[in-house]
């Protein structure tokens, strides 16, 4: 059952007090007083909270007595649970529709407050599961089917994992992520999963409309999830390396690559490397590659004279031991690039 803390209570009986010329006091469920203009008494034990928790009801009290003043104490009921009273001193007459105004006013902080809770708990329910089913190897149990089943999916088909980065809250994201089983994976990642025949190409086109910044890379269709998302995710590490202008990448059409970034040939020093601290040249290589090593299109792309990129090609040559202008070392670059982003 939820509880108000002595901090909300205070924090409420505080600002109510601005406008109410009574002292305000909120009981917990076991009649301590957790909030009051008097804190003094916070921690006591309210005999007339205790009495409203009791029957459900207002109490009165008409007459100060040694451990309460008159004045309304009515019970604050969420669902079918007393989680608390609001107590106000004073001539019941005077205080009873201050009371009201008071309990509807911490009812609604404490549904709201119960509404998140819960939203926070689903959440990490949900993280737990993706991680555990990204994890895991073999046959499913009945238990995580019947788990996955809760959140429509059926781990008897076989699944594509879409993985997205980059991506700005937006109407019509939301309403397409509506139609498919979607996981936070971490603050900019979220997953996808894709049940239907053919579907997943068509839906990650959609998601792209309108967002510039956002990336996507497609899994194959695998019996195991966990197959699926560690394809998307190298699909991805290709796309920073080698495709920095794209924004939709699948695994089926990079899988060579990817393969390739998983090979250490040999234990040298990525001539890559040398690039780091020359961003202009680094970025000249990449969509050197990008163009399939088209000098007009990289040219054109950069926006830049063609001389000028003859420049930096010989610039990374010269830097890098490895000429990109020839094949075979443009493939060992090809291989720092996506080491460099593995």
């Amino acid at each position: 059952m939820f509880q108000l803390s002595e901090k909300q209570a205070q924090e409420i009986v505080d600002k109510m007090m601005r406008d109410i010329p009574y002292n305000i006091n909120i009981m917990n469920d076991r009649g301590v007083i957790v909030g009051s203009g008097n804190r003094e008494r916070i921690g006591t034990v309210h005999d007339a909270a205790v009495r409203a928790l009791a029957t459900g009801r207002m109490v009165e009290v008409l007459e100060d007595g040694k451990y309460e003043k008159k004045g309304t104490n009515e019970p604050i009921v969420i669902g079918d649970q007393r989680v608390g009273v609001i107590g106000i001193s004073g001539e019941p007459d005077e205080v009873r529709p201050f009371c009201n105004i008071v309990r509807t006013t911490v009812s609604l902080l404490v549904e709201q407050k119960t509404a998140l809770e819960t939203l926070a708990h689903e959440e990490n329910r949900r993280s737990a599961f993706i991680r555990m089913l990204l994890e895991h190897r073999g046959a499913y149990t009945q238990k995580i089917k019947k788990e996955a089943a809760s959140y429509g999916l059926d781990l008897a088909l076989r699944t594509q994992v879409l993985y997205l980065t980059g991506f700005k809250a937006a109407k019509e994201t939301s309403a397409l992520l509506l139609r498919f089983p979607t996981f936070r994976l971490e603050e900019d990642v979220h997953l996808v999963l894709v049940q239907e025949e053919s579907a997943a190409e068509k839906l990650a086109e959609s998601l792209l409309h309108g967002q510039p910044r956002a990336r996507i890379a497609i899994g194959r269709q695998e019996e195991w999830i966990a197959d699926s998302f560690l394809q998307a995710r190298a699909a991805l590490h290709v796309q920073a390396a080698l495709k920095p202008s794209g924004s939709l990448t699948a695994f089926h059409e990079v899988a060579f690559l990817a393969e390739l970034a998983r090979m250490d040939i040999s234990p040298r020093l990525r001539a890559t490397a040398k690039l780091v601290d020359h961003p202009d040249l680094l970025n000249t290589l990449r969509i050197f590659v990008e163009q399939d090593g088209n000098m007009s299109g990289t040219a054109e792309y950069l926006n830049i004279h063609r001389n000028t990129l003859q420049y930096r090609l010989k610039r990374i040559a010269e830097l890098t031991g490895r000429d990109p202008r020839k094949v075979l070392d443009l493939f060992q670059l090809v291989h720092d690039l996506l080491a460099e982003y593995r």
